[in-house]
């Protein structure tokens, strides 16, 4: 008996057509790993196709998965306001994920659903939708939000820990995106928003004003 690959990959399900109406209805529909049996939908990017910014999440949460879009629960609702503070609000922004679907864990029918990390097979399942909407929005800054989603962009060495809030070139020198077409003019990575929520009553200012900073270095490279 043949045995199923674990994590086949989002490949075989890219359509034909690559703008970013196409891409979201076949995604949808996406197999390429196991997340799709637990999660309620697909939950892929969002933003204008002209989009001069891309930010990069690890997945979806329980709030994403419940109404089928990228940031719009707490994490979101706190880089919302970060991208204001740092000074974006005007400028076209994209938002999506390393991975399309929210991975948890929790007693099946429960009420509570908890964030559970995708694995590297899984992101790597998923990276071939997060490679068709850089080369269809085409954005000048890319942003990676937390240790998966620069993994994702960066290669698995990249730390977010050491290397936050430092201008990139694109593409990378190694990983699944080195020698990517997409005419990014500076790439960056840092924390994910949900590290502010998390972080401790006393520390949690300073956290975000990182966050915010991080995003200013962001916006002095689309001037």
């Amino acid at each position: 008996m043949a045995v199923r690959p674990s994590h086949p990959g989002a490949e075989q399900f890219l359509p034909d057509t690559r703008s970013l109406d196409a891409l979201r209805s076949a995604a949808a529909r996406c197999r390429g790993c196991d997340l799709y049996e637990n999660a309620a939908q697909t939950v892929f990017g969002r933003g204008p196709g002209e989009a001069r910014l891309m930010l990069v999440g690890e997945q979806p949460g329980d709030v994403e998965d419940t109404e089928g879009k990228a940031f719009v629960g707490p994490a979101g609702r706190l880089l919302d306001r970060a991208v204001g503070d740092a000074g974006l609000r005007e400028t076209a922004t994209y938002v999506t994920n390393a991975v399309k679907h929210f991975r948890w864990k929790g007693a099946r029918g429960g009420k509570r659903r908890i964030h559970e990390k995708p694995s590297a097979g899984q992101s790597a399942a998923c990276r071939p939708w997060l490679a068709a909407e850089l080369a269809a929005v085409r954005p000048t800054v890319l942003v990676a939000l937390g240790a998966t989603a620069a993994g994702s962009l960066f290669g698995p060495a990249f730390r977010v820990t050491q290397q936050r809030g430092t201008m990139l070139p694109w593409p990378p020198e190694k990983g699944d995106f080195a020698g990517d077409p997409t005419p990014i003019q500076a790439a960056l990575a840092t924390v994910h928003p949900s590290a502010v929520l998390r972080a401790r009553d006393e520390d949690r200012a300073e956290a975000y004003d990182g966050l915010v900073r991080d995003l200013r270095a962001a916006a002095e490279g689309l001037r």
